[in-house]
């Protein structure tokens, strides 16, 4: 799945515009050429002039050759999407980008992180995702703790590269990337209308891919393995809920509706309510489904939605801030900072310090513009 030159010119002035949020339209007026045209330019449609990429380069503030970069190799990986997402080539090029130039930073200021499941050998058998999880956790000695923070548990004690993006897609949650080249890396989709909780399932549900599957990573490869993901989900469901605890909680709110109970428990472990349900649906509840949903349309006023989430995580705030720290350890007190990709952060800054990359080289890493980098470099203690 090779992008072509022309698609590579496209990406970049994309990704360049988007840094200085500049519409197409206005982006064309600075290069001199008709909207249709850059359109064309930036889908990657036809290939500019020497004189026109000179413009070009000049009207987004840099160097020729950087709309001529090309991207890196497409990444081993594994999609969790729907069939009909249609921009497979353009996510895994941002992919690999994002992943080359965090790969970058790591070598800059020599700090490589050892991925601590290199050699994690999944068991076998019918329950094996349940038991790997169950593993996996005593290998990360998490004991039945809830996970607070699991991008910085996958990046800092796993190391597993996170990358948190927003693609207006509702067939696209996520995909992991395999440990060759850049890798191992969890991509998670953070779009705003897809649910945190969500987001935080795909990270462990890509998490269960890399560890069960990994022999499947192909990027060519679009459609779905139903029991692959099945699996992937219950390794999810017992790494974010693991089952003596789980076990424990649930005695603890038999004294509440269903309803409340439900949201109790799903605000603990921070995952959706419906992988609760599923795992009373493991212990036998098989009315729990129903029962459910009558009471949240009766508490609620109407009928939930596959994509609702009653009483919803806050939304992360990612790359825009430094970490703030939480107020406590309950999940009712978690700051929306949690979710901010920390180590990637805190790359950058070093390498900001030692004078190692500028500071539009951190902007162009982050997505942002130069301005607001210059204002996140200020903001830093």
């Amino acid at each position: 799945m090779a992008i072509s030159p022309t698609a590579d010119i496209g990406a970049n002035l994309q990704r360049l515009r988007g840094m200085r949020g500049l519409t197409q339209e206005a982006a064309a007026e600075a290069a001199g050429l008709s909207r249709a045209a850059y359109r064309n330019l930036e889908a990657g449609l036809c290939e500019p002039r020497a004189s026109t990429l000179v413009a070009l380069a000049k009207a987004l503030g840099v160097p020729p050759g950087d709309l001529l970069r090309p991207a890196p190799p497409p990444p081993r990986a594994r999609f969790r999407s729907k069939l009909r997402l249609k921009d497979r080539p353009r996510i895994l090029h941002d992919v690999g980008r994002e992943l080359d130039d965090y790969a970058s930073l790591e070598r800059l200021v020599d700090e490589a992180r050892p991925y601590l499941l290199r050699n994690f050998s999944p068991p076998e058998g019918r329950d094996r995702a349940r038991k790997a999880a169950e593993l996996v956790r005593e290998r990360m000695q998490l004991g039945d703790d809830p996970i607070f923070d699991i991008s910085g548990l996958l990046e800092d004690k796993v190391g597993i590269k996170v990358l948190w993006l927003a693609i207006a897609s509702d067939g696209f949650f996520g995909l992991s990337v395999a440990e060759d080249g850049s890798g191992p890396a969890i991509v998670v989709n953070s779009w705003d209308r897809i649910s945190v909780e969500r987001q935080i399932f795909t990270a462990a549900h890509e998490l269960g891919h890399l560890l069960l599957h990994r022999d499947e990573f192909n990027p060519d490869e679009v459609a779905e393995d139903i029991d692959a993901e099945r699996e992937a989900d219950v390794f999810a469901a017992h790494l974010l809920m693991p089952e003596p605890r789980f076990t424990n909680e649930w005695q603890e709110v038999r004294g509440l509706s269903l309803f409340d109970a439900v949201m109790k428990i799903k605000r603990i472990f921070r995952v959706s309510y419906r992988t609760v349900l599923h795992r009373l649906d493991e212990h036998g509840l098989k009315d729990a489904w129903p029962r459910f949903m009558a009471q949240a349309k009766g508490r609620l006023g109407r009928s939930l939605t596959r994509t609702d989430e009653p009483d919803p995580l806050a939304p992360a705030a990612r790359g825009t801030a430094a970490p703030e720290p939480l107020r406590g350890r309950e999940p009712f007190e978690l700051a929306p900072s949690d979710f901010d990709p920390d180590r990637r952060m805190r790359l950058i800054r070093r390498a900001l310090d030692d004078h190692r990359i500028s500071l539009s080289r951190a902007a162009e890493i982050l997505g942002l513009d130069l301005r607001k980098m210059r204002d996140l470099h200020q903001s830093w203690a």
